[in-house]
């Protein structure tokens, strides 16, 4: 009987010729990943618990310093102080400091840190962002963290897998970023839960390495264990030049077998946002146009690598942000920054009037640099609105598409980017 990608990746990383769904597994892992909210825990028990004074394999771990850095208050600064400590004395190879790195679920990626067929495994629920690059990548706790550090392997539990089969292609003006929050809106946000979400179909192949990460990264937003595609052309495309190590990708057989199998129209999905409170409220952007905003966020591990903020510039370029609006923009790492300013991104945005922050993950969890106040609405490019997301219970927060980001700043309200993008620039 054959096998999905993941049973295949567990199975080869537990030494076992087959494995089923519930089967129990202690599995070796290929890289690892913390950040400073997750290394100081990690490595407190890693230390004190477990007696281990060294990680396993120093050149299989990545440490990022990007939640709460830089830092916004003393305790964010003593947990970077604690990463920074831990990755010298354990000789941490890749330790991205601020400035040098960026968002971890970027960083990795950009980097050739993690490769088809392997086994990930990152102390941040959003890991399962890296399936894209076809492995089996998902989220951990520290404590689990800590176990990995010390052995390199760690227990699994072999999940069941639903297939999403994405027929013809995405139309105008829709991205990747509202397939999968039709995705979310159609099945929920337990509609996954501790399962494998395994993307396929036509449509993919005309969507880019960066858009297949936004829908990868989304995977835990429906509850799953893991999200995974097929290592194609673009694949390789991507890896060629940044891949830091041999890899052997997987494919799922013919006579695999699934739990459920969902078929979606690619080209008859429309603009999709989520609405408050939960990704999967979701709503076409004819329902919600013309709600007005306090606050437009670019950022995220989902989406603001380099092709969001050139979406984002085409809007902004020669227009200026809503008056009583502020839109803030943050680069996904410091390599998108670099990129974003040898292109004139970034005078773009200044110019639109939106601010230019530093690569952190600090707006989408609400921590820092765009935290939002009572009854404040905000329209993101990130991944959750769950009330507090981004700072008070109260404030209310829509996910969408860069482009429609950006128009909706133009605008002050959300809005159908071609109505902006058909008015003629007026100049700044």
């Amino acid at each position: 009987m054959g096998m999905t990608m993941s049973e295949k990746i567990l199975a080869r990383a537990a030494g076992r010729e087959q494995v089923r769904p519930g089967d129990l597994l202690l599995a070796r892992v290929d890289f690892a990943m913390g950040h400073d909210l997750t290394i100081p825990p990690a490595g407190r028990v890693m230390r004190e618990q477990m007696g281990a004074e060294k990680v396993w394999d120093p050149e299989r771990v990545a440490i990022t310093q990007d939640h709460f850095q830089p830092a916004k208050d003393a305790a964010s600064a003593t947990l970077g102080r604690l990463t920074r400590e831990f990755a010298h004395d354990m000789g941490i190879k890749y330790y991205f400091e601020v400035g040098q790195g960026g968002i971890c679920h970027t960083v990795l990626p950009e980097k050739g840190l993690v490769l088809p067929g392997e086994l990930v495994v990152g102390a941040d629920s959003h890991s399962c962002t890296y399936g894209a690059l076809n492995n089996f990548a998902t989220g951990i706790g520290s404590t689990d963290l800590a176990c990995v550090f010390s052995l390199g392997e760690l227990w699994f539990r072999v999940p069941e897998t639903l297939k999403f089969v994405y027929h013809n292609r995405l139309s105008e003006w829709v991205e990747s970023k509202d397939l999968i929050l039709h995705v979310i809106g159609t099945i929920g946000v337990d509609g996954a839960r501790s399962k494998a979400m395994e993307h396929t179909g036509e449509a993919l192949k005309h969507i880019d390495m960066e858009g297949r990460l936004t829908m990868t990264n989304m995977a835990i937003e429906a509850g799953a264990k893991n999200g995974i595609m097929e290592c194609d052309e673009v694949t390789e495309e991507y890896l060629k030049g940044r891949a830091k190590r041999e890899y052997t990708p997987v494919s799922s057989d013919p006579d695999a077998q699934y739990e459920r199998v969902f078929e979606f129209d690619a080209e008859k999905v429309e603009i999709t946002l989520a609405k408050p409170m939960s990704p999967d409220n979701m709503a076409t952007i004819s329902e919600v146009a013309g709600t007005r905003l306090d606050q437009v966020f670019v950022g995220s591990c989902t989406n603001s690598r380099i092709t969001d903020l050139r979406k984002v510039a085409a809007v902004l370029k020669g227009r200026r942000v809503a008056p009583g609006l502020r839109m803030i923009i943050t680069p996904s790492s410091e390599e998108v920054a670099r990129m974003a300013e040898r292109e004139g991104l970034i005078g773009v945005f200044m110019d639109a009037g939106a601010a230019w922050t530093a690569s952190t993950c600090g707006a989408c969890l609400g921590g820092h640099m765009g935290v939002l106040g009572e009854g404040e609405v905000c329209l993101s490019t990130t991944n959750r609105n769950f009330p507090g997301r981004m700072g008070d219970p109260k404030a209310l927060v829509y996910l969408a598409n860069p482009t429609v980001a950006a128009a909706s700043a133009v605008a002050g309200e959300i809005i159908h980017p071609r109505e902006v993008m058909s008015r003629e620039p007026v100049g700044v």
